[in-house]
């Protein structure tokens, strides 16, 4: 289905879900959503939720992370394991912006690991994008044992320390930092110390990034004014 098909659908379902989560939810709740279009469901639900610390609220990015550490650990023939500091900026869609400029490959930067950097600029960014409609693609279902697995994820990096260094993806109420507009649900790159979570500052953004953020950034206003009704005033 179009997104914007999604939104009206699974708008409405998220509002019945943040007005519930706000009447019967335990105070120290923390909700992440993965249902699709996530970034704007979960801004639909936070908005009907106003009891609910705007901290508390999660989009999962996670999956693209996991996608595009596979990707690139492929093109380096090592183990995905080995790769670190890599950011799903923006909106879990055909926008997001999987940043491969600060992400590492054995504590080398990408681009020294992979000299190739039109297939980065290109190819890389094309395949983690649009993984997901590939997937449904070929075998006629969504990937949701990767989903899952992503999900899992994400508990244990907002409830574990960050390794030094390093950082993860979860789309979290933005505060204005590197100049996207509070409010939306935006993917940075994230450090936990275990309980509290931060967005990393400070993280180098070339003019190729900005501009796959900025695209995100606009995406995602456009989806929350499709949605306006639905944000109690």
């Amino acid at each position: 289905m179009e997104r914007k098909d999604l939104l009206g659908i699974n708008g409405k379902i998220f509002t019945g879900q943040g007005q519930a989560i706000q009447k019967n939810a335990a105070p120290d709740v923390r909700v992440l959503v993965v249902g699709n279009p996530c970034n704007t469901n979960a801004l639909i639900a936070m908005n009907n939720a106003p009891g609910v610390p705007a901290d508390r609220w999660f989009a999962m990015t996670m999956l693209d992370e996991n996608r595009a550490k596979t990707q690139l650990a492929r093109k380096a023939s090592a183990d995905v394991a080995v790769v670190s500091n890599l950011a799903i900026w923006g909106n879990h869609s055909s926008t997001m912006y999987p940043d491969f400029f600060n992400a590492k490959i054995h504590n080398r930067p990408v681009l020294e690991v992979i000299s190739h950097r039109e297939w980065l600029e290109k190819d890389f960014i094309s395949i983690v994008q649009k993984r997901g409609a590939a997937i449904i693609e070929a075998r006629g279902l969504s990937s949701a044992a990767s989903a899952a697995n992503a999900i899992v994820d994400t508990v244990r990096r907002l409830t574990t320390p960050t390794p030094a260094g390093d950082w993860f993806s979860v789309a979290v109420c933005s505060d204005g930092s590197y100049g996207i507009e509070q409010g939306l649900l935006f993917s940075y790159p994230m450090r936990s110390d275990g309980k509290k979570w931060e967005i990393v500052q400070g993280v180098p953004v070339n003019d190729f990034s900005r501009a796959k953020i900025k695209a995100s950034e606009t995406e995602l206003k456009e989806e929350k004014s499709l949605v306006a009704e639905l944000l109690p005033k």
